[in-house]
């Protein structure tokens, strides 16, 4: 085969068969085709799409790349979630440790920052010390002893979409339905998941803008997961304005924490509690699809301190400094800090996530090339949600940045993000399905 014609084929709506994709894929890992005709690849994906056989087909060459990991001699069942990716998206430190307050364990596998979204090692990572990079023993060995691990992608794990993951970031092709569907459910089927939970957001600041879109890309993923005989439940959720108030990596683990302590932002504690209850639905904890049998228990637990002694003990385990999660002002903080306040008042009608999650960018919390250093300590916080009265005078946005040029210009695209007028909120949650 001849990797040139199978990037033509694509480019030209012609369907691939199962031993191209499995041909381009082996070969890629192998070494035996470059960057650049893989990146040719993945555009002419993007431009083109892919059957549902295709994505299926693509998955399973991702998944079998490396190695499929056995969770059985530590978990009986093992319940996973993940995020399409958002701004201001922290979920996963906050469910991760309300389901394990269940006596429900969990073993994470996470990934970085992916263009304009945060990535939930990149947050870790802000904690001095938390060690992201754990080996398969290692990985085993914490989730055996403590029922909860967060860590990276080991390099056996699904290692061709590791590879496709970071180009696909630097060639404008992240929002490409099957290559999202096909990166996501690799990664699950390859790291020994049973059952997930997908968050596949929808509006500004996701990679699906409309409903509809998110609605397919989840569709795609529940079929995939079912048809590898997983169960898997997909909420379809709101970014259109940032998830609760912070965004950056330091900034989201305050919030995190301020949220495992009892006085989270109200959006954010209510997507936490969602997610985490349809985790423990598909954990048989719960029946109920709506979570009406285990909502008030997972809000307690969140409310008593249970989920925050399950969060310090993952940061413990992975050699977190434990001081710096207790005391969250000790966390990375930037030297310039600029407070912008409302020259009007009014109801605010939008706050594009999208513009936020580029200035953020910008300021150098993500990656505009894959080999990018992250700066922990920058970011935003909008202190208003959408339909909310703000007054002149308030507190708009904060800006953290580095310096004061990187400041300004985040500042006038964060101050263009927020549009005025009278509008009701938007919905957290627009739909859910459900495989079983």
């Amino acid at each position: 085969m001849n990797p040139v014609e199978i990037i033509g084929k694509k480019r030209d709506g012609i369907e691939l068969t199962r031993e191209e994709i499995r041909y381009f894929i082996e070969q890629f890992i192998a070494g035996s085709i470059p960057d650049y005709q893989v990146s040719a690849w993945a555009m002419a994906i993007y431009m083109r799409g892919m059957s549902r056989e295709e994505t299926v087909e693509l998955t399973m060459a991702l998944a079998e790349s490396g190695e499929i990991i056995d969770l059985s001699p530590v978990l009986k069942f093992a319940i996973d979630k993940h995020s399409s990716g958002g701004v201001g998206d922290k979920t996963s430190l906050v469910a991760l440790p309300l389901v394990v307050s269940f006596g429900v364990p969990v073993a994470k596998m996470s990934g970085r920052g992916l263009s304009l979204t945060g990535g939930t090692l990149d947050k870790m990572e802000s904690i001095s010390g938390y060690n992201v990079n754990l080996s398969m023993k290692e990985f085993m060995d914490q989730i055996d002893k403590y029922g909860i691990v967060l860590a990276g992608q080991t390099a056996d794990l699904a290692p061709a979409d590791g590879k496709l993951y970071a180009l696909r970031d630097v060639t404008a092709t992240v929002s490409s339905k099957p290559l999202i569907a096909s990166s996501i459910m690799s990664k699950k089927i390859a790291s020994g998941a049973d059952a997930v939970v997908l968050d596949v957001k929808a509006g500004l600041g996701a990679f699906m803008q409309t409903v509809e879109d998110a609605e397919d890309l989840a569709q795609i993923m529940v079929d995939i997961g079912k048809g590898a005989g997983k169960k898997v439940t997909a909420l379809i959720s709101d970014m259109n304005q940032p998830l609760g108030y912070a965004i950056g990596n330091a900034l989201e683990v305050r919030e995190a924490i301020d949220t495992l302590q009892g006085t989270g932002p109200a959006d954010l504690v209510e997507h936490c509690i969602v997610v985490a209850g349809q985790m423990l639905r598909l954990a048989g904890i719960s029946t109920a699809r709506d979570l009406s049998d285990i909502r008030e228990r997972v809000e307690e637990k969140l409310s008593n301190g249970e989920a925050w002694e399950k969060f310090r003990t993952l940061v413990r385990a992975q050699g977190g400094d434990l001081s710096q999660i207790d005391q969250p002002d000790t966390l990375p903080r930037a030297p310039v800090v600029i407070e912008e306040r409302a020259t009007r008042s009014g109801y605010l009608q939008t706050i594009n996530a999208r513009e936020i999650g580029f200035a953020v960018l910008h300021l150098g919390a993500g990656r505009q090339v894959k080999d990018a250093t992250i700066d922990h300590a920058v970011g935003a916080v909008v202190h208003h949600k959408v339909g909310e009265y703000v007054r002149k005078g308030e507190r708009l946005f904060t800006i953290h940045a580095r310096d004061a040029d990187s400041a300004d210009v985040a500042r006038s695209r964060i101050l263009n993000a927020h549009v005025w007028s009278e509008r009701p909120g938007m919905p957290l949650f627009y739909n859910t399905l459900f495989s079983e």
